[in-house]
């Protein structure tokens, strides 16, 4: 299994895997490694990435791009409104008020939500990570800008489990680039020294992110973000709105007035840009057939860009100082400036970055690939699949977060998260109730980019007074997950209640544990009317966290010392205060669809992907057959490979059938099904199949019958060299040789035979004998041939028997001398020796 990281961009995304190797960027079906976030839709297919791309212009109202802006918006959102006058596709506003997009599909209307849209890209990515690792996909770590919401959050997430992916985590794309620098640096200080502080510039083509990031040796945090919504379209736009003008005053034509025409015109200003990032020279734009038919001209240089793009660059300085003085350093303090994105390249942001941070911008990073390079480093470290060094990556909270309820004394709120809080963090909220309670989250007014500044509002069933009335304790969870997103993760309420035990019988301890119930039975507690402590009891921490308050022990009766201690040693019985945890169910109302809505926009997106891959086979199947009909009409025409071996007059119907298909499959048959395809297709080839077995079986007689000719004329000439007593088939015998001999010359008598009945036959007729035949007469005879020809000489005979006795004498006598001098050393002849000897010469004699 492989893990991917998915930088999903306004304009283009990129996806890395994380390999044995090291990082790698999977390239799509167009072996380019950024595949255009564009989604189209053309009758009855469904086009993706590249080609969705490349037909913008003749199919814009049905081709989707720049969607990422419009995930978690409302239709009357002013941002969707903005891009409903730039975009060239319809959008309209649903019923529960968000946005929905209207295409023609499957020859008919359908509204897509921005979410499905962009998990149909999710499943064109998904698929081309498929085809290149040749694995299944399911673990992926998906970018996000920082500047997103929860609502914007929520739905990338909603939009990922619609395609089917699995993700481990969504990733601020700025950590991402800071992790894809820090994670291959071996110089960074250790935890002990101070922390080198980097500078990333992320301009991209719809959105500027600034960040400011503190590395130590296997670690990063991050200090602070700021962003802007302004791109490299933004840039393209300013260009095409002045040479729009131009053209009114000089070709007299409105290039606003026609989507087609300036959807050509930002397409040309976009390349003159990236020419102009190059070149400071002015460079010429030439478009042909503008409007009208008439071909337009004019030209610009690097400088008046400049000029005219004025305003921009001033919001872009703007967020750089502004992220300067939140996260409190000073140039000094920076190491680098690292960009990436591809605006970036623009000189004069260079040259901004210079002058704010007081740091040349530095290249070190893919500008294109890093985002992708970073989420997939993420993925890897936490995927159990792979075993990859750790790297603590440290995020913030962009915005400030406000918690508020209502009671009887009406609206109250604070601040739950102050700005760049370290995320993933969790907070503790105690509060004491009697009654059901209501906590709503929400962005600080004017903090966020965005219109709505709810975050959900979640309702807290359950709670209740305790035995005596009074108000009970609740802790609740307030947690930023891993993701960005804030909710509330769980309310517990403790229940506490008073119990009578008898008691010990020495006093001492009595007293002890009567003070210990006192303090457990004392908490703290809201007033009378319930409502949450002002201010609230905040903690950080796990749930086990749980605060206590001294106990007072209540002297109201006037009972002295002297009578407690008498009323502690007289009673037989003492007060056990026990407590009770008590989850408490959560009524949650958030940004994002619900599991019934999700199961839905799944099995929907299943049956496209289902009804994809049924349009490929039947447009395959159709164009087998137009294939087929040109080849077929190719080949048995005039000076076709076919035209000798048909006859006229069947030739003749062919062409008219073909001529009749060809006429079908451009009127009638444009969208017939995959089967009726194939069944012409297969009625063409049982027509035309005949001709082609005719072509080949007398294209390829003669070769054959060269083979057999040749094997009959080996096969007589080793017969000869036996005869002529040739060393190598002396092991041979004679009835072999007659055996060889008899088939050669079977086979001879067949090959004439099979020559004189093929003398007359024309090409047009079936011929009486079949190239299987001849080549199964070859094989036979080869085969026989062979069997005795080529078997191996045997080996030579061993060598004579007195030769061995020879060797054994030898043996023997050396045998002798060494017993001889063996009993010359023991002093004298002992009988066993002699016995010895013989069983020794006898075993020589075996061996």
């Amino acid at each position: 299994m492989s893990v991917i990281g998915i930088d999903f961009g306004n304009e283009s995304c990129y996806v890395a895997v994380a390999k044995a190797g090291g990082i790698e960027t999977i390239a799509n079906d167009y072996s380019l490694r950024a595949t255009p976030a564009c989604v189209a839709f053309v009758g009855r297919n469904r086009v993706l990435g590249v080609a969705a791309k490349n037909q913008q212009v003749t199919n814009m109202s049905n081709t989707i791009g720049s969607f990422k802006g419009l995930l978690g918006r409302k239709f009357n959102d002013p941002y969707v409104q903005d891009e409903l006058r730039k975009l060239p596709y319809q959008m309209e506003a649903l019923p529960d008020g968000s946005t929905g997009i209207r295409v023609n599909y499957l020859d008919e209307e359908h509204v897509f939500t921005p979410e499905q849209i962009t998990a149909m890209l999710f499943t064109k990515l998904k698929d081309d990570a498929f085809k290149e690792l040749k694995t299944q996909i399911n673990d992926c770590v998906v970018t996000v800008p920082s500047y997103f919401t929860n609502a914007q959050r929520q739905a990338l997430l909603d939009a990922a489990n619609i395609s089917g992916l699995n993700v481990l985590r969504l990733m601020n794309e700025t950590t991402a680039t800071a992790l894809s620098y820090g994670f291959y640096k071996q110089d960074l200080p250790v935890p002990e020294e101070k922390p080198r502080n980097v500078i990333f510039v992320d301009c991209g083509h719809a959105s500027l992110q600034v960040s400011a990031c503190a590395f130590h040796k296997g670690s990063l945090k991050m200090l602070a973000s700021c962003s802007d919504s302004v791109g490299g379209r933004d840039f393209d736009l300013v260009l095409a709105t002045h040479f729009n003008k131009e053209f009114q005053t000089k070709y007299k034509i409105d290039a606003s007035s026609k989507k087609r025409a300036f959807l050509r015109l930002m397409a040309e200003v976009e390349k003159l840009k990236k020419n102009m990032s190059a070149n400071s020279t002015k460079l010429p734009l030439n478009i042909e057939c503008f409007m009208n038919e008439i071909d337009v001209h004019s030209s610009m240089q690097r400088s008046e860009m400049e000029e005219l793009s004025g305003h921009l660059f001033r919001r872009i300085e703007t967020t750089m100082r502004k992220l300067l003085a939140d996260s409190k350093l000073s140039p000094e303090d920076i190491h680098s400036v690292e960009i990436v994105g591809g605006s970036s390249r623009i000189p004069a942001i260079k040259q901004l970055i210079e002058q704010i941070f007081g740091k040349s911008a530095s290249t070190t990073l893919n500008q294109d690939e890093a985002v992708s390079r970073g989420a997939a480093l993420q993925c890897a470290i936490m995927s159990p699949a792979m075993r990859v060094r750790d790297f603590t990556c440290t995020d913030v909270q962009t915005y400030p977060v406000l918690i508020s309820w209502t009671d009887a004394d009406g609206a109250h709120e604070m601040k739950v998260f102050e700005q760049y809080h370290a995320t993933p963090f969790t907070r503790l909220l105690t509060v004491h109730r009697k009654e059901p309670l209501t906590i709503n989250l929400h962005y600080e007014p004017n903090s966020a980019p965005y219109p709505d500044a709810f975050i959900g509002s979640y309702h807290l069933k359950g709670i209740k007074p305790d035995a005596n009335g009074e108000p009970q304790e609740v802790k609740v969870k307030v947690r930023i997950n891993h993701n960005g997103i804030i909710t509330i993760l769980s309310a517990t309420m403790y229940e506490r209640k008073e119990s009578e035990e008898p008691a010990s019988p020495t006093p001492a301890t009595n007293g002890d544990q009567q003070k210990s119930g006192d303090a457990n039975a004392t908490s703290p507690q809201g007033d009378e009317s319930g409502k949450v402590g002002e201010p609230m009891d905040i903690q950080e921490g796990s749930d086990d966290e749980h605060p206590k308050k001294d106990s007072k022990h209540n002297d109201s009766s006037g009972e002295g010392w002297t009578q407690r201690v008498t009323r502690w040693f007289t009673s037989d019985k003492k007060k056990k205060v026990t407590t009770k945890q008590v989850e408490l169910t959560i009524d949650a109302k958030t940004h994002g669809f619900v599991h019934a809505e999700l199961c839905k926009f799944f099995e929907e997106e299943m049956k496209m992907i289902a009804n994809d891959r049924q349009e490929k086979e039947r447009i395959d199947a159709r164009n087998a057959l137009e294939e087929q009909v040109y080849e077929v009409r190719e080949k048995i025409q005039e000076d076709g490979a076919l035209h000798a071996y048909i006859d006229p007059q069947d030739a003749s119907a062919i062409c008219r059938e073909l001529e009749e298909t060809e006429n079908w499959l451009y009127e009638d048959g444009e969208s017939c099904e995959k089967g009726v395809y194939k069944e012409r297709l297969e009625k063409m080839r049982a027509k035309i199949e005949p001709v082609r077995n005719r072509c080949e079986e007398f294209s390829g007689q003669e070769q054959a019958f060269t083979e057999l000719g040749h094997a009959v004329q080996q096969t007589l000439k080793a017969v000869e060299q036996y005869r002529a007593k040739d060393p190598r088939y002396e092991h041979l015998t004679e009835t072999e040789m007659i055996n060889i001999t008899e088939a050669a010359q079977k086979a001879q008598k067949w090959y004439e035979e099979a020559r004189s009945k093929l003398v007359n036959v024309r090409k047009t007729e079936d011929p009486p004998v079949k190239l299987a035949d001849i080549r199964h007469e070859t094989q036979t005879l080869t085969t026989c041939t062979n069997s005795v020809l080529n078997r191996p000489k045997p080996k030579p005979p061993t060598p004579p028997a007195d030769q061995n006795q020879q060797n054994s004498s030898t043996t023997q006598g050396n045998n002798s001398a060494g017993q001889e001098s063996q009993q010359k050393t023991t002093g004298g002849d002992n009988p066993d020796s002699n016995t010895q000897k013989q069983a020794t010469e006898d075993s020589m004699d075996v061996e």
